[in-house]
């Protein structure tokens, strides 16, 4: 079909509306009654389209290579595997869940895209001590994609018909702004509460870890004075409270917060097949 510039854009700017209207009347809230514009079909195609994103960026995102870092990959997809196993995550199945390590020692971070890809640097793997603090963290990841924090705020920050084109291929300037904005996004403390709750619910069907995980991070960086604090800090809760908050939530629901028997030497060989 061949169409004038100006048929073209009006066409365009009729099927963005179609779409956007089919999208409120499918999917108008999210389980908590929150408004969402996009539909899991989009969070996992934005996912997928981030990712293919960042993996073309490979001096700004340098991932390490799976068949040269197996090992370590497996570790990270079988503790992966095993929170994505509890029954309080809601799109277990629906979203391709994939983790991936973003070889830069000087940054202490991860994040989560719409529909389930994780990301984690290798400045917050040897940051931390234990494979229970890493769970606790990537509970916290997956409860930003499960409960579609990422998604609702990339619609607050660009708009739905922005992302829309996005999705569509119409706007790749776009799609590298919310690259390099994933990993500072500024979540509502309603939304950190959320995913803090969730990672402590994850971690509380899993026999191996610390249900609490997630608040040795935030206790380790309190009590550091790193000069390497995570940029999103800037926008988060203070640590202290949501080591508390965390701390609650565990004994609110009576889960186990002692670390596995081989949580330390598990993830030192971990560290190591990293290079550590």
């Amino acid at each position: 079909m061949f169409l004038t510039t100006g048929l073209m854009r009006n066409f365009k700017t009729l099927v963005l509306t179609i779409l956007t209207g089919s999208m409120i009347f499918i999917s108008a809230c999210d389980q908590n009654g929150d408004l969402v514009l996009f539909s899991i079909n989009n969070d996992i195609d934005l996912g997928q389209q981030v990712a293919a994103e960042i993996a073309s960026m490979p001096d700004q995102y340098p991932i390490l290579d799976r068949s040269s870092n197996l090992a370590a990959y497996q570790y990270l997809e079988n503790m992966m595997n095993e929170i994505l196993a509890s029954s309080n995550v809601t799109y277990r199945s629906e979203f391709p869940w994939k983790v991936n390590i973003i070889d830069d020692r000087e940054t202490l971070n991860a994040f989560a895209t719409p529909g389930g890809q994780l990301y984690f640097y290798t400045g917050l793997i040897f940051f931390l001590d234990n494979e229970d603090d890493l769970a606790g963290v990537m509970g916290h990841e997956i409860a930003h994609s499960d409960q579609r924090h990422s998604s609702k705020q990339l619609q607050r920050q660009y708009g739905i018909s922005i992302l829309l084109s996005v999705l569509t291929g119409g706007d790749p300037g776009t799609l590298s702004q919310i690259v390099a904005s994933l990993g500072t996004l500024a979540f509502s403390r309603e939304a950190e509460a959320e995913a803090d709750d969730y990672s402590v619910l994850y971690l509380a069907d899993v026999d191996d870890y610390a249900c609490n995980g997630a608040a040795a991070f935030f206790r380790k960086l309190r009590d550091s004075n790193s000069p390497r604090q995570p940029e999103f800090l800037s926008t988060h809760p203070d640590p202290k409270n949501r080591v508390d908050d965390i701390n609650a939530k565990a004994a609110e629901i009576g889960c186990d917060t002692s670390l596995g028997s081989d949580s330390v030497s598990d993830y030192q060989t971990f560290k190591n097949a990293l290079g550590g």
